[in-house]
């Protein structure tokens, strides 16, 4: 729903036993004012080394291609490490469905982490952070994604922690599958 359409954002396909047993999420609702602010915190492991796992994180124009409910993902521009990227998505809730428009910066540190920033959208907050941490036992690459979100539309209160975390339990298997998979693009 609304991480999934970031970056940042993750086929609707079975995920491999190792990525699946691996794969943690949590989701909390903070109040603040007049606000409900969630925090996200997810991880799980693959056998991709951390060079193929930074191929398919940074390759943001081919996202929608693996990312449930990202319709369209573009590079807008590129400066050094900066990114601008352009996302449309759809978040469903029973019988409710929102498309979503998000302009979010990207902060790369090669082969480490990515920081997503909102730029303009459908959010009042929207932050999230890609990291990358080799595990020289397997030779594959620990991914912890985390995040701060505040939607611009309604998100029922004691049911919306549950929705986000359902949608980036999604979006992180989807990832996990698709590094899992090995067939990341080539540039």
């Amino acid at each position: 729903m609304f991480p999934r359409i970031l970056l940042c954002c993750f086929l609707a396909c079975s995920t491999p036993a190792l990525a699946q047993s691996r794969l943690e999420v949590t989701v909390k609702r903070v109040d603040l004012a007049d606000q409900h602010m969630f925090e996200v915190a997810s991880s799980g492991e693959v056998r991709a080394a951390p060079a193929a796992v930074w191929k398919v994180l940074t390759d943001y124009d081919r996202m929608s291609e693996f990312v449930p409910d990202l319709k369209t993902s573009k590079v807008l521009s590129r400066t050094g490490n900066k990114v601008i990227i352009e996302q449309f998505g759809v978040a469903s809730f029973l019988f409710i469905r929102r498309d979503i428009h998000l302009i979010v910066q990207a902060s790369e540190e090669a082969m480490t982490s990515i920081d997503i920033s909102l730029v303009t959208g459908d959010m009042r907050v929207y932050q999230c952070r890609w990291q990358l941490i080799p595990v020289p036992e397997t030779g594959g690459t620990r991914i912890v994604y985390s995040g701060k979100l505040v939607p611009k539309f309604y998100v029922p209160g004691m049911l919306g922690a549950n929705i986000i975390r359902s949608d980036i339990e999604r979006m992180m298997k989807a990832v996990l599958a698709r590094l899992e998979r090995g067939d990341a693009p080539v540039n």
